[in-house]
């Protein structure tokens, strides 16, 4: 199964974990969700790989979470929604291999998928 990156071009951590990523196969897809957006479905299997919580990969320093999330209570269910609609929100990079994935921040964590 190929590997998947799901990268923001415009994310100085983005591109960092990009060019680890590139260090370990050339042999990946980039996905540039902000463009192409990530389905509810989608999303819940990232999560799933991740073994996180939705809640976990929210960048709280954004402006739209202080403005409309922040301090406010939301079910897991909730939050995939929020996240789907606002891809803004979701921590990047992600880096997706068969069943597994890894936020890739630090860059090295990338290394979990190749060892």
């Amino acid at each position: 199964m190929k590997t998947k990156i799901y990268h923001n071009t415009r994310c100085k951590k983005s591109r960092a974990g990009l060019q680890y990523l590139e260090t370990k196969t050339n042999d990946f897809e980039i996905v540039e969700y902000l463009k192409t957006g990530i389905s509810e479905t989608e999303l819940k299997e990232i999560l799933k790989k991740l073994g996180k919580k939705p809640e976990e990969m929210i960048r709280k320093q954004e402006k739209i979470f202080k403005e409309n999330y922040k301090g406010k209570s939301f079910s897991d269910e909730e939050w995939v929604k929020i996240i789907s609609e606002n891809l803004k929100l979701l921590q990047r990079p992600i880096i997706v291999k068969g069943e597994k994935a890894v936020w890739g921040d630090p860059p090295e964590n990338i290394d979990e998928l190749f060892n």
